[in-house]
């Protein structure tokens, strides 16, 4: 699978979200996973040695590993697909920005504490979802990396495609559709052979 392959990365994950409610889930917890991840990565030491960017209160902006993850994600994002890249880049920066705050505000001592019970919260009602509506183990333990890096974008993709009809390029949701299906078909054909 190519590195910005979108439909193979989108059929993989989507292979393992089929069921509405399962995908309503993740709609749902995927995306306050990464901002309090982002609350955590803000505790991590400056990338440079003038990091910080100068407000009234001493400044909450750092450019440490929170801020390189963003970048990582928002460029992989746009080179995934320019438009719903772009956004997903935006609101991949807005969680840095407002994790930041979050953080600089709670403090140590307290963020962890509140990051803690959020990712707990979050993974908690995704593995429910997983084990009661799509009968599927998650795509992570498949496919750490790609499943933690796809995740956010391919929630945002689904939102864009059920509200607003968007689609990548002509054709895109249903050559997906059309792999997703496949997928599943494989995935059930080798369960099947497992238990007989």
């Amino acid at each position: 699978m190519g590195l910005f392959d979108l439909e193979k990365h989108f059929a993989f994950y989507g292979a393992y979200h089929s069921n509405p409610i399962n995908i309503l889930i993740h709609m749902i917890f995927v995306w306050p996973i990464l901002f309090t991840t982002s609350v955590l990565l803000y505790f991590t030491p400056p990338l440079f040695k003038l990091s910080a960017i100068q407000s009234l209160d001493g400044g909450f902006l750092v450019f440490n590993y929170g801020f390189l993850f963003s970048v990582i994600y928002a460029f992989y994002y746009v080179g995934l697909d320019k438009k719903a890249g772009s956004l997903a880049a935006f609101l991949v920066f807005l969680c840095w920005i407002g994790s930041s705050a979050l953080a600089h505000s709670l403090g140590f001592s307290l963020a962890w504490k509140v990051v803690l019970a959020s990712q707990l919260l979050c993974w908690t009602v995704q593995f429910i979802g997983h084990g009661v509506f799509e009968k599927r183990a998650p795509a992570l333990l498949d496919n750490l990396a790609q499943a933690f890096l796809m995740a956010p974008f391919f929630v945002l993709l689904e939102a864009l495609q059920s509200f607003f009809g968007y689609e990548p390029y002509p054709g895109f949701h249903a050559k997906v559709e059309a792999e997703i299906d496949a997928n599943i078909k494989e995935w059930k054909d080798k369960k099947q052979k497992k238990i007989s």
